[in-house]
């Protein structure tokens, strides 16, 4: 078997492999889009910090204040005993108690997604804190990752040619 055909048939089968991954991705939908105007310092602010409320920054997370800047990537949690505003373009939205808003640019606008608080803890101990969650709740992605990786192996093992122009070795 040439070695053309080998790549494609190994770039099919880690298709497949990684293909189911997407569908684990977040929804897009966002609470408030508003049009992006180009390159400024920050794209928007928070405008009340009151209780709880923890900000992404470039060394992690930090308390929120009034006034902190806003960029793409940004996220805003707010906790038990919190409450916060953020004015962002021509969006002015509240972030309510046990949830959380994510920043992120969908083309050539600004999506600011508020997400609830069932979701925001899962977010928050899984992704943020880097700890495993407890049990019960586990993602199959490793191996299915895993999987399409030994099946494109197996193949191209058993499709290798050893060099005496006998073709693959049989079973």
């Amino acid at each position: 078997m040439n070695l053309t055909v080998k790549i494609a048939l190994a770039g099919l089968v880690a298709s497949i492999g990684f293909g189911p991954v997407s569908s684990f991705a977040q929804d897009a939908s966002c609470t408030c889009m508003t049009p992006y105007q180009g390159a400024a310092s920050s794209i928007g602010s928070i405008g009340q910090a009151n209780g709880d409320v923890m900000v992404s920054q470039a060394a992690g997370y930090g308390p929120a204040k009034a006034g902190n800047a806003l960029d793409f990537g940004s996220r805003i949690v707010v906790g038990a005993k919190g409450a916060a505003s953020v004015n962002v373009g021509g969006c002015n939205l509240d972030v309510p108690a046990n949830s959380s808003l994510d920043i992120s640019r969908v083309e050539n606008n600004i999506c600011l997604k508020v997400v609830g608080s069932e979701q925001t803890a899962a977010a928050v101990s899984s992704e943020h804190t880097g700890q495993i969650p407890p049990g019960g709740n586990r993602s199959n992605t490793p191996l299915i990752i895993f999987g399409g990786m030994a099946g494109a192996a197996g193949i191209l093992a058993a499709t290798q040619d050893d060099g005496r122009g006998r073709g693959p070795v049989s079973p």
